[in-house]
């Protein structure tokens, strides 16, 4: 079996790496391909990842290459984790939406839009040429915002599936509070991409005993303060939100700490350096413990499950992918994608049925997807007012002026990653 991730030089790989190499038996991986334009991280990311499988006893060879078209020929299944721009375009998405007193995020709000603008034409040209060399390829996108670029793979008509690691965060964390093995914890899961909330936590199957009420009688005040919101909010929604629902339950809030306290993108600017540092000691063979602080926990689990079912190897039966809606939440389009359980095999996944949304929840999430709409339009076909348009129609946005001046500033921050700008 054959793997290629696009964007092999991230600091995140050795993550990725680290679970191609223990859970072999669920991906029998032969040959890896890292791909990326960044040839010196690049060489220091491929090194470390032959050691990491030499002392696992790991028997796959892995390949570096910069060439994208050699590299995904042949693949099983093509991994994006790509960030155009980097974390210099990343530092401008937190920065200058609080300027106008608006959240800087790199997935959420206007942020979030700078970054899908930047992305979606990237990758729907790496989609094309993974086609082109290998129609039967499955495409795995751990892109942000992922649930926009899924959609643009899928409405472009290639085999893509949709990647986020919330779920499989909070599925480790209920198994813990519980004291059982993750792989016993199914999730009501249910809405978009970074716009999620769990209305059920069931033991052995997506059938199961719901054991949410008695988490949040027992341990609501830890699971809040993991989401850095009230007890009270968990109480009230009898649900757990997703962290990124911070964004929208408490805007003013978190626009007031982003503005007294370095950005994230700075202190991972600076984490990246140390970790390219680590990778380069050639005695390094294993993840550091410092890569857990860099983000995306339990991502290589998740991924290795996602292609193990995906390519009729093994994997669960049943995961939380970004797919397309098709019916399964009704107030949505079908060619909405969605973030729900699915059952996942070499067809692809088919989502299980999600019982009524209430209209606290489905408002919401209708609201974003008409702003998604917007947002890959956009993307797709470039313009200014396509911009103001999405940003307008974005639930923290909202207001015609906030609209105008948040619409010049991305253009400002952005012109040189947009053809059109």
């Amino acid at each position: 079996m054959k793997l290629a991730v696009v964007g092999g030089g991230s600091t995140y790989t050795p993550e990725l790496i680290d679970g191609f190499a223990r859970l072999r038996d669920t991906l029998p991986v032969s040959e890896l391909v890292l791909i990326d334009p960044a040839a010196e991280r690049l060489e220091l990311i491929g090194s470390l990842a032959r050691r990491i499988f030499a002392r696992q006893d790991h028997p796959a060879e892995v390949t570096t290459t910069a060439d994208l078209d050699a590299g995904v020929a042949g693949a099983d299944a093509v991994l994006l984790q790509l960030r155009i721009g980097g974390q210099a375009a990343r530092l401008q998405d937190e920065t200058w939406p609080l300027e106008c007193g608006c959240v800087g995020q790199e997935t959420t709000g206007a942020g979030g839009l700078a970054k899908a603008l930047r992305t979606v034409p990237v990758v729907l040209d790496i989609a094309e040429r993974v086609r082109r060399a290998n129609p039967d390829a499955w495409i795995i996108d751990f892109t942000n915002p992922v649930g926009i670029v899924t959609r643009a793979l899928l409405g472009a008509g290639h085999k893509a599936v949709g990647l986020c690691n919330v779920a499989i965060g909070f599925q480790r964390k209920f198994a813990a509070l519980l004291d059982v093995a993750p792989a016993e914890v199914h999730l009501d899961h249910v809405g978009l991409n970074h716009l999620t909330w769990e209305r059920g936590v069931r033991l052995g199957g997506p059938d199961g005993e719901d054991l949410l009420p008695r988490l949040l009688a027992e341990h609501a005040e830890s699971i809040a303060a993991d989401l850095r919101l009230p007890r009270a909010v968990l109480d009230r929604l009898g649900a757990v939100p997703s962290y990124y629902l911070r964004y929208f339950y408490a805007h003013d809030e978190v626009v007031r700490e982003l503005g007294a306290k370095p950005s994230r993108a700075a202190e991972v600017a600076a984490m990246e350096r140390e970790l390219l540092g680590l990778y380069a000691d050639p005695a390094l063979d294993e993840k550091p413990a410092l890569l857990a602080e860099r983000g995306g926990a339990f991502y290589s689990e998740a991924a290795v499950d996602l292609a193990a079912a995906l390519l009729g190897d093994g994997g669960s039966p049943v995961q939380v992918v970004n797919t397309l809606n098709h019916g399964t939440l009704p107030f949505l389009p079908d060619d909405a994608v969605i973030e729900v359980q699915a059952r996942v095999g070499p067809a692809g996944p088919v989502p299980l049925p999600v019982p009524r949304l209430d209209p606290l929840y489905a408002g919401l999430v209708s609201h974003v997807t008409a702003y998604e709409d917007l947002a890959l339009d956009a993307a797709l076909r470039g313009g200014r007012e396509r911009v103001f348009k999405a940003l307008l129609a974005h639930p923290l946005v909202g207001q015609f002026d906030l609209a105008e001046g948040l619409t010049d500033r991305l253009l400002a921050h952005n012109k040189e990653h947009l053809a059109w700008a």
